[in-house]
Order: C-alpha cells, then structure tokens, then sequence
C-alpha cells in the first residue's frame, strides 16, 4: 500500500542533516571531531580510510585535525586520501587544489605519502581524468577502495566537500552538460565557468554513492545557494548540490549563522 511510503516532507528532511554552528571556529571543532570519529570506524572495520578533499574553504576549516588530540591520536597510517576535482595545473600552481591541501593539511600530518593521490599533471585534462580513474580501479582491485553494491560505482567513506555561491560541488557546475554524466566514474571539463577551466571531478554517481559526506559551508557567501538548496524552494532547475542525494549514505551539512542567514526557521 501506500501507506509505506513516507511523506514527501519527511522523504526531504531525512535526506541531509543541517549542523549550524554559531561561528567557523566552532564548525572547525566539530568537523574535526566528526572526521577522526569516522577515521577510526573506518578504520576498524575496513583497515582503511577513504577520504575526498575538495578545494576552496575547507582545507582552512580542517586545520583542528593537524592539532591535538587529533594529531597524536588518528590512524593517520589508515589514510588514504583523494580529490573530488583538480584544476589541470601543476602541482606548485597556486590553482592546485593538491597544493592547498597540502600548504593547509597534508604536510601536518603523517599520511603516508603513497596513500595521497594526485593527479598526474604532466598529462592533459581528457588524460589525466582517464589516469585518475584507473588509479581508483586499481584499489578497488586491492581492497583499498569500497564499493558500492547499490549502484556498482566506488564508495568513498568520506567526502569533504564545498559548495559554490552558484550552488556547483566538485567541477559540477549549473546547465553543464557534465551533470548528466552517468558511466565514468572521473571525467574532465575544459570550459569551467570558473577559471581555471580546465579541470578534472569526480561524476554525480560517484559522490552519490558515498558513506558519508561532509558538506562545509561558512561565511555569507553562499548564503543565497544554502537558501536554494535547504528551503522547500524546489524550483527547477535544480543546483548541482541539491542534486547530491546520497543513494545509502548519511549527507551533513556543517554550517555557521552566516552561511545559513537566509533560511527562514533555522
């Protein structure tokens, strides 16, 4: 019957969980906490810790889990550590996003070299995406990587991920052709509306098949995105992030007052 099936309202407010916190430095304490806390189940249970890092913001919003207690007391060693999009840069371009993780994060703590994967940016954007995704293939292969059984596309344990003011995530941008991609797993854009354009991201499949993802937002800037995407407002065309339902996952938002300053009932 019917009767199974939940209400629309309730179908939209299960989808994501929105923290708000009164300030960035307390989005910065919490996100830390939540992380390691996800670092050592996965660790546990798996042997291994997948995370996704994206660029912008959220590197800076990390810099709690370089300090104690996290410094000393997270299976760094477990780590293995990945990007949900990549400008096709070298790596000591100031656009890299492998730089900013590893000026703001990765070289804070002892994540062993081998388990972080950049892209190789000797190749082009077509190729580098190409690259990247055999990289996946392979610890997948080796039982680094999950899988999903839901949707056969990997699964990530965690995604750390931003948001654009124009609502993008990753190198998915609005009206972009690429937010229809549904077969490869990474994929390359050559006329990214924000430089520099070209880029490699992973697909909508992929994300959407992660554990957990971690959707960090702070400051003003976003705030008319945030209100798009969280309101009952479902006016088409969707924003790329309100298209980012996880298939069996648990979707987070840690927010601060500014980020959410537009939303009614908060």
């Amino acid at each position: 019957t019917d009767a199974a099936a939940p209400a629309p309202a309730a179908a939209a407010a299960s989808k994501w969980n929105l923290l708000t916190f009164d300030t960035e430095e307390d989005v910065a304490v919490s996100l830390a906490k939540y992380t390691a806390e996800l670092s050592g189940k996965f660790a546990a249970e798996r042997g291994a810790f997948t995370v996704v890092l994206s660029g912008g913001t959220l590197i800076e919003t990390l810099r709690k889990l370089a300090e104690p207690p996290y410094l000393e007391t997270v299976q760094w060693s477990k780590w293995h550590v990945f990007w949900v999009d990549e400008r096709v840069v070298p790596k000591d371009h100031v656009d890299s996003n492998y730089k900013l993780a590893v000026d703001g994060l990765l070289s804070k703590v002892p994540i062993p070299t081998d388990q972080v994967y950049a892209i190789n940016d000797t190749l082009s954007a077509e190729g580098a995406a190409a690259d990247y995704e055999t990289v996946l293939k392979q610890l997948v292969k080796s039982g680094v990587l999950a899988m999903s059984t839901a949707t056969g596309f990997p699964r990530f344990d965690l995604m750390l991920l931003g948001m654009g003011p124009d609502g993008h995530l990753a190198s998915l941008f609005p009206g972009h052709p690429l937010l229809n991609e549904n077969q490869k797993w990474v994929t390359h854009i050559m006329d990214s509306p924000k430089p520099p354009p070209q880029r490699i991201t992973f697909t909508f499949p992929v994300i959407k098949s992660s554990a957990y993802v971690a959707m960090v937002v702070t400051g003003p800037g976003e705030a008319s995105a945030v209100k798009k995407v969280l309101s009952d407002d479902k006016t088409l065309p969707l924003l790329p992030t309100e298209m980012a339902i996880l298939q069996d996952g648990e979707f987070t938002w840690f927010t601060d007052k500014p980020a959410v300053s537009m939303l009614q009932n908060k």
